[in-house]
C-alpha cells in the first residue's frame, strides 16, 4: 500500500515538474511571440529610438496622410501631457514639427521617460523623428511645465493603402528607479 502511493506521489511531483517547466518555457518565449504577432498584425508598431539625420525628400503634393497624436500618462506619473495638435493633415516627403506640453504636478524634482508607438505598426518604418523628446529622459523641476517639440517627415514611399498614422506616446514616472 506504502508503495502504491509513493508511486502516485511520483507520478504527481513528475507533472508538476513538467508542468512548470512548460509554464516558464511560454513565458520565455511571449516576447518573441507577441514581436512577430505585431509584425503581422501591425500592431503596436515600434519607432526608432534615436533621431534620423534630415533628408530631403520629394514632396507629395497629391497625397495627404492625416497624423494622429494621442498622449496618455502611466498610473503612476502624477503630471498632465497633452499634444498641442490632435491631428494634422500631411503631405509625404514635408517636414512638420508639433509641440507637446508636459508638466510635473508634485512639489518635487521629477525624471520622466515618454515612450512611442506608431499605429499601423507596418508604416513605423516610413516615419521618421529628426527630434523628440522621447528620445532622451526628462528632468522636470517641482511644478514645471516644457513645450517639447517633436520633428518629423513621413517617406513618401509609404505604401498608398496608409490614409491614417496614429503616434501615441505614454509618459512614465521614472524618478523612483534612478
Amino acid at each position: 500500500m506504502n508503495d502504491d502511493i509513493n508511486q502516485k506521489n511520483t507520478k504527481l511531483v513528475r507533472k508538476l515538474l513538467l508542468i512548470a517547466v512548460a509554464m516558464f518555457g511560454f513565458g520565455y518565449a511571449l516576447v518573441p511571440l507577441y514581436d512577430v504577432l505585431c509584425d503581422i498584425t501591425g500592431l503596436n508598431g515600434k519607432v526608432e529610438g534615436s533621431a534620423v539625420k534630415e533628408v530631403v525628400y520629394p514632396i507629395d503634393k497629391n497625397r495627404e496622410i492625416t497624423v494622429e497624436f494621442i498622449t496618455s500618462l502611466n498610473e503612476s506619473a502624477p503630471m498632465e501631457f497633452r499634444a498641442e495638435t490632435k491631428k494634422l493633415k500631411i503631405h509625404p516627403g514635408e517636414y512638420y514639427t508639433v509641440n507637446f506640453y508636459a508638466e510635473n504636478k508634485t512639489d518635487k524634482v521629477m525624471i520622466a521617460q515618454a515612450i512611442p508607438s506608431i499605429s499601423p505598426g507596418l508604416a513605423a518604418e516610413y516615419f521618421k523623428k529628426t527630434e523628440c523628446f522621447c528620445f532622451t529622459e526628462q528632468t522636470f523641476k517641482a511644478r514645471e511645465g516644457k513645450m517639447m517639440p517633436v520633428r518629423f517627415v513621413v517617406n513618401p514611399e509609404l505604401p498608398s493603402q496608409y490614409k491614417t498614422i496614429t503616434l501615441a506616446y505614454t509618459f512614465f514616472d521614472k524618478t523612483k528607479t534612478q
